[in-house]
């Protein structure tokens, strides 16, 4: 398990929706807080309020320096439509691969929804060396984190 204080694992996955652009965690690092939200599934109701969420507070991230990505085991196709419907501003990340989802050890199965190997619901922040210095975890997926606490938790960095 990934905790506070843990070097990160770095890991490759895709992004950008149809441009199909590999996505490598540290070749995202180095200039303020990374933030990394795990989520289950594009177009489902808690993971579009969460992203929706995160949307609204995107300046107060970026303010403290923070750049966010959204991480989940969806298509990066999915991803890209996903971000149209919300109008959201930045990168979500396809971990098809299932590099990313395991490495950080969030791997969940949801049967009533048919979903299997996707990402359990978290929010983790990095600092420019890739050293974990916030990690929230839902006990059950449908919760989203206190976005207050992950503002102050990027400004902290």
């Amino acid at each position: 398990m990934v905790s506070t204080g843990d070097t990160a694992p770095n890991f490759t996955a895709t992004y950008r929706g149809s441009e199909h652009e590999t996505f490598e965690l540290v070749e995202h690092l180095g200039e303020g807080p990374t933030v990394l939200a795990f989520f289950p599934g594009a177009f489902t109701p808690p993971c579009s309020n969460e992203m929706v969420a995160l949307q609204e507070r995107l300046d107060e991230l970026q303010d403290a320096g923070g750049t966010l990505f959204g991480i989940s085991a969806d298509s990066s196709f999915s991803l890209g439509a996903f971000a149209d419907e919300y109008d959201l501003e930045f990168d979500l990340v396809s971990d098809m691969g299932g590099e990313a989802i395991p490495g950080y050890d969030l791997s969940i199965d949801i049967p009533d929804l048919g979903l299997y190997g996707v990402a359990n619901r978290a929010v983790i922040v990095l600092d420019e060396d890739r050293t974990v210095t916030y990690r929230w975890v839902a006990e059950d997926p449908t919760n989203e984190p206190d976005y207050d606490e992950l503002i102050e938790a990027v400004e902290a960095v």
